[in-house]
């Protein structure tokens, strides 16, 4: 068995997807694998939560992972998906502050990075997607902040060269949504929609089956 454990924010959660989000449709298609063949038994929980940032994130990643696992035999894998960050560039426009400095945010990827590898060396970290800044600057339901790119891919760049230095697996998410019509692929600005979901889903699976690791 390979249990599958995928942390991050509303984007992993699955909002604005009527199929669930990335998350989910990588797991309808590791649980189709399952039943194909009866060599792979996947096991796949979608851990995203609405709001989390990189402190929430720490704050539970061994709970969670500790109670999902009480199963496994000593053979069998577990595989983490991480994705965070664009929660904690928020920037408060009254106090010019980020939800999580990027000192901060360092810090607490590295130790989430620690713990994860505790139980595997198979650890993933997906980057974000771009934010339309039309409809983010300020973000309607949080009007005194704002999300923006600039800010996006200075969190996403930490999150890459951490993945590099610790010899771990990142997937380029920003970059490819760029090359297209992006905006068209949210739904507020911030949420990819079906075609967004869809798209991470196949960078995400393509990138898992390319490395062998699912």
């Amino acid at each position: 068995m390979t249990i599958v454990l995928i942390f991050g924010d509303s984007v992993v959660q699955g909002f604005w997807d009527y199929e669930g989000g990335w998350a989910d449709r990588l797991k309808q298609f590791l649980m189709s694998k399952s039943l194909e063949n009866e060599k792979y038994f996947f096991s796949v929980f979608n851990l995203g939560i609405s709001g989390d940032t990189s402190k929430d994130i720490l704050e539970r990643i061994e709970f969670e992972t500790r109670q999902r696992i009480k199963l496994l035999e000593k053979d069998e894998d577990i595989i983490f998906l991480i994705s965070i960050g664009s929660n904690d560039s928020i920037y408060n426009l009254k106090t010019k502050k980020h939800y999580i400095d990027l000192k901060e945010f360092e810090n607490n990827l590295t130790k989430i990075f620690i713990i994860a590898k505790k139980y595997s060396d198979k650890i993933i970290f997906v980057g974000d997607n771009p934010v339309d800044e039309d409809l983010t600057n300020p973000i309607p339901w949080l009007k005194d902040c704002s999300y923006n790119n600039n800010f996006i891919q200075k969190y996403s760049k930490v999150s890459e060269e951490l993945c590099k230095k610790d010899k771990l697996y990142f997937i380029e998410i920003y970059n490819k949504f760029s090359k297209m019509k992006y905006k068209e692929l949210l739904s507020d600005g911030v949420h990819s929609n079906s075609e967004g979901h869809k798209m991470i889903f196949e960078i995400v699976k393509d990138f898992l089956v390319k490395n062998k690791l699912i």
